[in-house]
């Protein structure tokens, strides 16, 4: 790693992301190497840039923060995702830290504690906001961690059984025959299935339940 942590932050609101690249910016020992506005754009600039260390936010449109994390430290394992949220749940938390990120802080994290969480990912280590230290603790010490339908609280009951069936590979004429529903009421559960979870079609859809146990 050169001294200068080479960063590029990827956040949908804009005022907050020129924000937060104007302060960083202005520290020493810190290089904004460049911005993006969505998880998809965040995976192709991060590939082309290659900086030290990404920070990202989580609810974006496009990609999500947590599946754009997931394809940069697959292509580029050397790249350090600090996630930087208002997302405080553990279900996103352990989502994030298995997608492959080393840092996770929430939105109210002052300047120190983010500069602190850039350099220490981009030297290797670990590390999280206090407020999320003994939730992460209890992780990687075997805590339980929600999967199958507890893994998607913000799904209907109806929309756990059509995103299973969605995960086992199922048409959606064969979730309409199998749940004896109309394959109109499965086109709009499948809509609101992609629109909760952020995803973008059935194939991010897919990797999203089966990562949580569903449709195996």
């Amino acid at each position: 790693m050169s001294e200068v942590v080479r960063v590029m932050l990827v956040d949908d609101h804009p005022v907050y992301r020129d924000g937060l690249a104007a302060l960083l910016g202005s520290l020493d020992g810190v290089e904004v190497v460049g911005t993006a506005a969505d998880g998809l754009e965040a995976v192709a600039r991060a590939a082309d840039l290659q900086p030290d260390v990404v920070v990202m936010d989580v609810q974006m449109p496009e990609l999500d923060g947590i599946e754009a994390t997931r394809r940069i430290t697959t292509d580029s394992p050397h790249i350090g995702v600090v996630i930087l949220t208002m997302a405080e749940e553990d279900q996103t938390l352990f989502a994030a830290m298995r997608a492959g990120a080393r840092g996770y802080l929430l939105k109210g994290a002052n300047q120190t504690e983010i500069l602190r969480a850039i350099t220490a990912v981009a030297r290797g280590e670990a590390i999280f906001g206090p407020a999320l230290a003994r939730r992460v603790a209890e992780f990687f010490a075997g805590a339980p961690v929600a999967t199958g339908p507890a893994a998607f609280p913000q799904l209907t009951s109806r929309e756990q059984q059509v995103l299973a069936l969605v995960a086992a590979g199922r048409s959606n004429a064969q979730i309409a025959a199998e749940l004896f529903l109309s394959p109109k009421t499965v086109r709009n559960n499948v809509s609101n299935i992609f629109a909760k979870l952020h995803v973008a079609d059935r194939a991010e859809a897919i990797i999203r339940a089966r990562d949580a146990g569903l449709g195996r």
